[in-house]
């Protein structure tokens, strides 16, 4: 298996394992577009929402240390530039985590 399936696999089983906890019912009566659908977009949601923060992230600490490399003065700069640039991109992932624990609430999965 090449390298590129493997975290392909492995990704998808990260992403679905979640999934069936919320689909462990102990009544029988409830059905899959009660609770489980939501849950199931709740946990794609905030995995979707952390992956791209991950990849703005990264990119963007690429892009400070080719600069701090190639021009060493503007260290400061670009240090308190890339700081404030990764709290804005962390937030959309706090406010996807936010909406996806709004939505796992009003379903009443925790209650």
């Amino acid at each position: 298996m090449s390298k590129g399936k493997f975290i392909l696999v492995l990704s998808l089983i990260s992403l679905l394992l979640p999934t069936a906890i919320l689909y462990a019912e102990t009544s029988i009566s409830v059905s899959l577009t009660d609770k489980g659908l939501t849950g199931t977009g709740a946990v794609i949601g905030i995995s979707i929402a952390a992956f791209g923060a991950s990849i703005g992230q990264s990119i963007g600490l690429f892009a400070a240390c080719n600069a701090m490399a190639r021009n060493p003065k503007v260290c400061q700069k670009v240090t308190s530039t890339l700081i404030v640039g990764l709290a804005m991109i962390e937030s959309l992932c706090i406010y996807a985590f936010l909406l996806c624990l709004g939505l796992l609430i009003n379903q009443k999965m925790f209650f």
